[in-house]
């Protein structure tokens, strides 16, 4: 493990590249000011849960494979690129829905809110998994803080990237927060959920396009 000096250093990158707007976040704020800040907490985990997937897989080789097999990287992405587009077009084709009326519905029929809160926390949880680009990131960063003399660096692998994840909870629920506390007091947001669905499938269809038309890192 890194000294104290460097393991601060870790975190505080941490955070700052999870401050970064990308599909993850965009899927966090999303469901926060659709459905309340429920909704963006459980998406928050479902990308954390996906994240835990590429640490592990990455501890046993599959990262490494992604990063120097082509082929392993452009099936994984084409997948990621599909279901990527796949929640776009959903989303723009989707009705609008008063997220008030969603959250009357939720509180009446738990069964019901326990259901659609689970596919909240799965689709964060694919839309994670089939990122390669996830896998190569964690291959290119966490390394950098494990010391050249570490006698089980798997080890001090795995051990960076659970910090890595969990150092990422608090900054994703301050981002389902945020989005819940501007939801519930812009009426112009809670009107405008349609759009808010245009503009997010919109923005995922050009995440889709932008991962299905990127090239593999260089090894």
């Amino acid at each position: 493990m890194p000294d104290s000096h460097h393991l601060l250093l870790f975190v505080l990158a941490g955070w700052l590249l999870n401050l970064t707007p990308g599909p993850d976040v965009l899927y966090i704020v999303s469901h926060a000011l659709r459905s309340g800040v429920r909704a963006g907490v459980v998406a928050g985990l479902g990308i954390t849960g996906g994240c835990f997937v590429h640490i592990a897989a990455a501890s046993v080789g599959v990262g490494a494979l992604l990063a120097t097999s082509a082929t392993a990287f452009t099936l994984l992405k084409w997948l990621g690129a599909g279901y990527l587009l796949w929640m776009g077009l959903r989303m723009l084709l989707a009705r609008a829905v008063d997220s008030s009326l969603v959250q009357k519905a939720d509180a009446a029929s738990p069964e019901r809110a326990t259901q659609s809160l689970r596919q909240v926390f799965m689709g964060g949880f694919w839309t994670n998994v089939l990122n390669p680009k996830v896998a190569i990131f964690f291959l290119a960063f966490v390394p950098q803080f494990i010391a050249p003399g570490t006698d089980n660096k798997a080890l001090a692998f795995v051990l960076l990237g659970v910090l890595f994840n969990l150092n990422a909870i608090p900054v994703n629920l301050a981002w389902a927060l945020a989005a819940a506390w501007m939801a519930r007091r812009l009426g112009a947001v809670q009107r405008g959920l349609q759009w808010l669905d245009r503009v997010a499938g919109a923005m995922f269809i050009g995440f889709g396009l932008k991962l299905a038309f990127s090239d593999r890192p260089a090894p």
